[in-house]
C-alpha cells in the first residue's frame, strides 16, 4: 500500500505578461472615439497634472511645440529639491474657493427656472408593451377576477406579443376559473396593437384581418385553412384548393403582407446605436483624396503649467516630488498613446485607400479581396495591431459609412486573373435577382451561369450561401403570378 503525501516539484513555464502601460496603450488603440473620450475624461479626473485644452485655443503645431517644451522642462524638473506636501492641499483649496466665488457671482433668474422646468418636462420615457396593455386593461369593464386574469395574461406575452402559456396552464396556476381566463384572453385580443395575445403567427395575422372586418375574405380563408401553402407561396395549389383565380390569390397575398407579424416589437427597446465615424475619406476640389480623423470627441491634453511651476520652485518634499513626477509620466504616456493611436489609424486608412482605390472611386462592385496581414506588412506593424486599430471603428466614404472590417474580405480569382471580393459577388447576385422576372425567378444554378459569363466561377452551394446571407428567398418563394 503506497503512502500519500505532498511533494515539492520544480516546474519551468513561460507566460506572456503585459505591463500595465502596454495594456492601457492597447486599450486606447482599440477604443472607438466616443469610448476613448470617456476613458480620457476619467483620467482627467484622476490625474491633477492633466488639463484639457480648449478646442480652438491653439493650432496643432503650437500644441506639438508645447508638448516638446513640456518634455524638456520635465527632464530639468527631475533635479529639483522639495519640502512640503501642503502645497498641493493649499492649491486644491484655492481652486475650490475660486470656483465657488465664480458660481456665487452668477445671477439666477426666474427664466432659468422656466428653462430648467421645460427641459425636464420635455424628457420622454418609453412605454413598455406591458405598461401599454395594463393601461387598457384598467379601463375595461370587467370583474376583479377577470382583471387579475388579464394581468397574468399580459405578463405571459413574449417580445413579439404572442401568448406563451396555454389557457389551461394559466387557469391552474392562478386558480382562476377556466371560463374566466378564456374570456380574459378574448378581451386581450381586442387590445391595441392588433394581433396582441395570439398564440402564433397564423392566429396573429387572421385576428388582424378580423379586426379590420375582413374575417370572411379570401386572405383570411388562406390563413386559416391553407397556411402551409401560403408560406411556400404555392399559388397553383392555392388556386386548386380555393377555386379562386391567380389574380385574386395574388391580391390576398398582398393584403396579408400588409399585416404585422410581431405586434409587440414596436414596444421593444431601441437597440440602434449612433455611429460616429473615426475617419472621413473624401475628394477635395482638386480631386485629391483626403483622410481626416475625427478628433471632435477626443479631448486635447497637456501637462498643467500650474503644477510645473510648483516643481520649478523647488519647495516640494521628496514624497511630493515623486507623486508629481509619477503623475506627469502617466499623463505624458496617455498623451503619447493617443497620438500614436491617431497616427496608426491614419496610416491604416491611407493604405486601405491606396489598395481599395477603385472602391472609393466607383463603389462596392470594385471592392477587392484584402487581408489584415497585407496592411500590417505595408504599415510595418503586427497583424494584431491592425486588428485592434480597426475594431469597432467606421469610415465615412463617398458611398456611405462602412466598418473598417468591411474592407477586409476574402475573394475569388476571376477568369481575367483579377481578384474579386466576396462582397462584390454578393452585390452582383443581388443585382441579378433584382433584374429577374417575378414569374420566372432565376434558380441558384442559373445565377452560377450568369456569374460564369462574367468570368466568375463559384459553386452553386456558394451562391445559395450568399443568397441566404443577403436574406433573399429561394426560387419557389420568389415566384409571383400576374
Amino acid at each position: 500500500m503506497s503512502s500519500q503525501g505532498f511533494q515539492q516539484v520544480q516546474k519551468q513555464t513561460q507566460s506572456l505578461v503585459l505591463a500595465p502601460q502596454l495594456r492601457n496603450s492597447l486599450k486606447i488603440l482599440q477604443a472607438p472615439a466616443v469610448e476613448l473620450r470617456t476613458s480620457i475624461l476619467e483620467e482627467l479626473q484622476a490625474n491633477p497634472l492633466l488639463e484639457e485644452l480648449p478646442i480652438d485655443s491653439i493650432s496643432v503645431e503650437e500644441h506639438r511645440e508645447s508638448n516638446n517644451e513640456n518634455e524638456r522642462e520635465a527632464d530639468e524638473e527631475l533635479d529639483f529639491n522639495a519640502e512640503d506636501f501642503s502645497a498641493l492641499e493649499k492649491m486644491s483649496e484655492e481652486m475650490r474657493e475660486h470656483y465657488s466665488q465664480e458660481n456665487n457671482a452668477q445671477s439666477h433668474t426666474s427664466e432659468d427656472d422656466e428653462r430648467r422646468d421645460f427641459f425636464l418636462n420635455s424628457l420622454t420615457e418609453n412605454v413598455s408593451l406591458q405598461q401599454h396593455l395594463i393601461g387598457q386593461a384598467e379601463l375595461t369593464d370587467c370583474s376583479e377576477q377577470e382583471l387579475e386574469a388579464l394581468l397574468y395574461l399580459i405578463g405571459s406575452l413574449d417580445d413579439n406579443g404572442y401568448l406563451t402559456e396555454t389557457i389551461s396552464n394559466i387557469a391552474l396556476t392562478t386558480r382562476i376559473p377556466y371560463g374566466t381566463v378564456t374570456s380574459a384572453a378574448a378581451t386581450l385580443k381586442t387590445f391595441d396593437p392588433p394581433g396582441i395575445g395570439t398564440e402564433n403567427l397564423e392566429d396573429c395575422l387572421a385576428t388582424q384581418l378580423e379586426l379590420r372586418g375582413r374575417g370572411d375574405s379570401l386572405a383570411a380563408k388562406i390563413l386559416r385553412e391553407h397556411f402551409d401553402l401560403l408560406v411556400r407561396r404555392r399559388v397553383p395549389e392555392l388556386k386548386r384548393k380555393t377555386g379562386a383565380n391567380p389574380e385574386d390569390i395574388q391580391d390576398a397575398i398582398e393584403e396579408i403582407s400588409t399585416l404585422e407579424p410581431a405586434p409587440g416589437k414596436r414596444f421593444s427597446p431601441d437597440s440602434n446605436s449612433v455611429i460616429q465615424p473615426d475617419v472621413t475619406v473624401y475628394q477635395d476640389e482638386y480631386d485629391e483624396w483626403q483622410v481626416v480623423l475625427n478628433s471632435d470627441y477626443i479631448p486635447r491634453l497637456r501637462i498643467s503649467n500650474t503644477y510645473k511651476e510648483m516643481l520649478a520652485k523647488g519647495t516640494l518634499s521628496k514624497q511630493e516630488k515623486e507623486f508629481m513626477l509619477e503623475r506627469m509620466r502617466s499623463g505624458k504616456f496617455l498623451i503619447n498613446s493617443i497620438e500614436q493611436r491617431q497616427q496608426t489609424i491614419e496610416r491604416i486608412t491611407r493604405e486601405i485607400l491606396k489598395f481599395q482605390n477603385e472602391f472609393f472611386e466607383v463603389g462596392v462592385s470594385k471592392l477587392r479581396p484584402l487581408t489584415m496581414n497585407t496592411i500590417a506588412e505595408t504599415v510595418g506593424v503586427h497583424e494584431t495591431t491592425v486588428s485592434r486599430a480597426i475594431a469597432n471603428k467606421y469610415i465615412r466614404t463617398p458611398h456611405g459609412v462602412f466598418a473598417f472590417k468591411y474592407f477586409f474580405t476574402p475573394g475569388y480569382k476571376a477568369g481575367n486573373g483579377e481578384s474579386v471580393s466576396n462582397k462584390t459577388i454578393k452585390d452582383m447576385i443581388s443585382q441579378i435577382i433584382e433584374e429577374e422576372s417575378p414569374a420566372k425567378p432565376f434558380s441558384d444554378q442559373k445565377i452560377v451561369d450568369k456569374l460564369k459569363a462574367k468570368d466568375i466561377k463559384i459553386a452553386r452551394r456558394t451562391v445559395a450561401k450568399y443568397r441566404e446571407e443577403l436574406g433573399i428567398l429561394p426560387t419557389n418563394l420568389r415566384r409571383r403570378y400576374d
